[in-house]
């Protein structure tokens, strides 16, 4: 303990007895540890988001948001969902970048992309994903914010005709 009492950048927890844990949260082995996560019960509905860009959503493409939302929820991480109202087209994920998942999402869509809307299932770190979305034609972006570039993130959706709601929660399954 003193020895790891001495690094920079590292939290030590003590958790105490874990019997029962299973219970609440959702357990997952790793080399020499376990990942605790907390269970993904919350819904979304259409009072719980922010319209964050100038363009707002459609009746339909917000029903199509939420439909994603719904489906990220069941993806591995940094998982993009593409969908046509209650239609997903295209799923990337498990990708060590979320550009990455876009670019496979919208390539199995197989040409679906254009006109359809986006659940990413955590923030987007930076704008290239929406460069890719603007190319491919997507209208609508739903995810969750909390990126120290969100402004940034937002002004590329303004910029590419995209509107962007957020959730204030992720859903980032491991």
């Amino acid at each position: 303990m003193d020895f790891l009492r001495e690094k920079k950048n590292l939290r030590l927890i003590e958790t105490g007895d874990l019997r029962g844990v299973e219970k609440d949260y959702d357990l997952k082995k790793v080399v020499g540890g376990l990942l605790i996560q907390d269970r993904d019960v919350l819904g979304i509905e259409e009072k719980d988001i922010k319209v964050v860009t100038k363009k707002k959503p459609t009746r339909d493409e917000l029903r199509s948001l939420l439909f994603g939302w719904v489906i990220a929820k069941h993806v591995r991480s940094n998982a993009i969902v593409l969908c046509q109202t209650t239609k997903t087209v295209g799923i990337g994920a498990g990708q060590m970048s979320r550009v990455d998942s876009m670019v496979i999402a919208i390539m199995k869509s197989s040409g679906r992309s254009k006109g359809a809307t986006c659940a990413s299932d955590a923030f987007f770190p930076k704008e290239d994903a929406i460069e890719e979305a603007k190319k491919a034609g997507i209208s609508s972006i739903i995810q969750p914010g909390g990126s120290i570039r969100d402004e940034y993130v937002i002004k590329a959706c303004d910029e590419a005709g995209i509107s962007m709601v957020l959730t204030g929660a992720r859903h980032f399954k491991h």
